[in-house]
């Protein structure tokens, strides 16, 4: 009897083998997702025809407001993974590079992260106002978690040689973080990046959706309170698409050099 081939030495899978897979399971979706539809289960249009949605497509780009709305989200979300990114990063260097700061506050960043950040919107409105401040406030406190985290646990991969190297050339901070930590730890940072980005515009939406009158949140709530159900679908899919197309980008910088 053949030696079981172990799991670390299985062949690298063909990328039309994984192309074919996502493939079969997104027909196999749309399928089940039409059966669902034609079999009446649902009341109305709760679960619309894949036609349907495809047809408010056109009924979305065509909506009055509809690309203002989207920039306003775009712009949101962006100034709060930018703004939240860059501060977890800063905190993560400043907690990894020191141990004494390591054991005092990286406990602190574990018991905080899991909570919930849509409660602090009634503060962060106190604090920012109504406008999209407080939605970009709320979405950079939920990216700035990941980031800090991630780059805390990156700082531990570091090859100590090159650290022991910069600090022989007597470099300052700033170039010790720029030069040799985070070159060195790429990939874990854009990774902290990649999992603020999905609680940011998380955090973006749900503001969005209780105090505005601007936004993809805005309008979520619009289609719903219209019961225009196949729009707000066709709405829910461009917001995957986005957060898919900027996760990719991501995930394509972190493999990149490795």
């Amino acid at each position: 009897m053949a030696a079981a081939r172990p799991i670390g030495d299985a062949p690298e899978p063909s990328r039309r083998a994984v192309l074919a897979v996502r493939a079969g399971v997104a027909a196999a979706c749309l399928v089940v997702w039409e059966a669902i539809s034609q079999s009446g289960l649902f009341f109305g249009d709760v679960v619309p025809s894949t036609m349907k949605i495809l047809a408010s497509f056109w009924k979305l780009a065509t909506f009055d407001g509809f690309w203002t709305h989207l920039a306003v989200t775009a712009g949101e979300v962006v100034a709060s993974v930018a703004i939240g990114s860059v501060a977890g990063v800063i905190c993560g260097i400043a907690i990894g590079a020191e141990p004494f700061l390591r054991r005092a506050y990286e406990p602190i960043l574990h018991y905080l992260s899991p909570t919930p950040r849509i409660i602090l919107f009634p503060v962060m409105i106190m604090w920012f106002g109504i406008g999209p401040e407080s939605k970009v406030a709320l979405g950079a406190l939920s990216a700035f978690f990941p980031a800090a985290l991630s780059t805390s646990a990156g700082m531990l991969l570091i090859d100590q040689a090159l650290i022991r190297v910069g600090r022989s050339f007597r470099a300052t901070r700033w170039q010790m973080a720029t030069k040799i930590y985070l070159p060195a730890m790429r990939a874990p940072v854009l990774n902290g990046v990649r999992l603020g980005f999905g609680l940011a515009i998380i955090g973006v939406l749900l503001a969005e959706t209780k105090l505005s009158n601007k936004g993809l949140g805005f309008l979520v709530m619009q289609f719903y309170s219209r019961f225009d159900m196949p729009t707000l679908y066709a709405l829910l899919i461009v917001l995957f698409a986005m957060a898919g197309i900027f996760n990719a980008l991501i995930g394509a910088m972190a493999r990149e050099r490795r």
